[in-house]
């Protein structure tokens, strides 16, 4: 099977290289984070123009809990801020959010903003935007694991049932689709443990562009690069006979 020029319904971003953008010029890592913050609006607005219809972002993982306290802080406030600030032209963009990751160990503060920002994006049925927090890939397949045992232990699920589509089912609360396009910035060519299951069959887009420089043409590059690929799922194409 071939899908050649098809467009990326899904489209993964890791956003890498705040720190590095900052340091170059001569600021803190936090000044970085803040101006990544600022380039999420232009390019989820963006995508969403692009036809795009699911953009998931990368925004904090569990291993960045190792980052020194201080920029940890600023980036739980800088998120907490973000939804709100951002709440009001998300909705009238008609953006669907979700939170993806164990937000249960976030602040209390934090979480409040979580659940208002989904529900009140909700009815939206424009682009859906996952934004990854204290998110793992192998964790996130853990719970799916844990959730599918305690079904089956509770005779809701016969093992013989389990499918592909039953782990999908109980990953984070998102919108699962397959990703179609991962995009990582920041110049580092691997996946760091983001959506392992989602991406199996993604096409992968290093680029050396630090995040905030990451502007709109970039990410039009990134899907005129996709557009181009033979995607083959295993299959032949005619050349290939």
């Amino acid at each position: 099977m071939s899908d050649k020029k098809s467009f990326p319904e899904h489209v993964a971003i890791i956003l890498d290289g705040n720190g590095r953008w900052a340091r170059q010029r001569g600021r803190e890592r936090t000044f970085g984070h803040q101006e990544g913050a600022a380039n999420v609006k232009t390019i989820v607005r963006a995508a969403g123009h692009m036809g795009i219809k699911v953009l998931t972002l990368y925004a904090f993982s569990t291993e960045n809990w190792k980052r020194p306290s201080l920029e940890v802080r600023f980036l739980m406030k800088l998120f907490k801020n973000y939804l709100i600030s951002q709440l009001r032209e998300l909705v009238a963009d008609n953006v669907q959010v979700h939170i993806v990751g164990d937000v249960f160990v976030l602040s209390e503060g934090l979480r409040k903003e979580i659940a208002a920002c989904e529900r009140d994006t909700a009815a939206n049925d424009g682009m859906v935007l996952n934004v990854a927090i204290n998110y793992g890939g192998r964790m996130e397949l853990v719970h799916s694991m844990k959730k599918i045992a305690e079904e089956v232990k509770a005779g809701r699920l016969d093992p013989a049932d389990i499918t592909e589509d039953t782990i999908t089912s109980h990953l984070y609360p998102s919108d699962a689709k397959d990703v179609d396009l991962l995009i990582r910035t920041g110049g580092e060519s691997r996946i760091s443990n983001f959506l392992i299951w989602q991406i199996s069959y993604s096409e992968l887009y290093f680029t050396p562009v630090l995040w905030p420089d990451f502007t709109v043409e970039e990410l039009q590059k990134a899907v005129d690069w996709f557009t181009g690929r033979d995607r083959r799922f295993g299959g032949l194409t005619k050349k290939d006979h």
